[in-house]
């Protein structure tokens, strides 16, 4: 994969642009998430330790590693998602995790969203993955579609959707306490 591709340009306010397959992984990991400034709001269902090629190097870092190193440059960042993370990616999460990277878990979350500094977000069908986000080859990739917009009034919507999760608010009135005994719980790393 050419790992060198300039930076994309910002889109008019208040419009969308299509992110097809191999797309997802310039828009949202190169323009998007290495680009975060103040704040990355994250909700995947899926969540593994996809490799990040660095651009004009031969070598890639973990998503993990990125987040951790976001943080450690003052990135305020939480990770929402459903499920149990890849064993890669919990074996990485074990240690010390910076006070300003906060993970929690909701099993019923498949909403994929991810916002940049309050002002710019993809929304679409990708996960937090190598396949869903567009790392791996063609052939290997998923096919996934979303949009990439700065529309002030659709991120503001999906924030709220996004808080409202994250401060527990459905969580009274779920009826899948079954699978989520606790509630928003941080992953064990001890």
């Amino acid at each position: 994969m050419d790992t060198a591709l300039p930076m994309r340009r910002s889109i008019p306010a208040g419009q969308v642009e299509l992110v097809v397959d191999g797309q997802h992984f310039y828009r949202i990991v190169r323009d998007g998430i290495l680009q975060a400034k103040v704040s990355l709001d994250i909700a995947t269902a899926d969540f593994k330790a996809m490799l990040v090629p660095e651009a004009g190097l031969n070598r890639a870092r973990s998503i993990v590693q990125v987040l951790r190193g976001l943080a450690s440059r003052g990135v305020e960042i939480r990770l929402l998602h459903a499920g149990t993370p890849s064993s890669a990616a919990l074996r990485e999460l074990k240690s010390v995790l910076p006070s300003n990277l906060t993970i929690r878990r909701c099993p019923r979350l498949h909403s994929k969203a991810v916002i940049l500094d309050c002002n710019r977000m993809y929304l679409g069908s990708a996960n937090l993955t190598g396949a869903g986000l567009g790392a791996k080859a063609d052939g290997r990739r998923n096919f996934e579609w979303g949009i990439w917009t700065e529309s002030p009034p659709l991120i503001d919507g999906v924030l709220e959707q996004f808080n409202s999760l994250w401060e527990g608010r459905q969580c009274q009135s779920c009826k899948r306490k079954d699978i989520c005994p606790v509630p928003l719980e941080e992953p064990k790393l001890s």
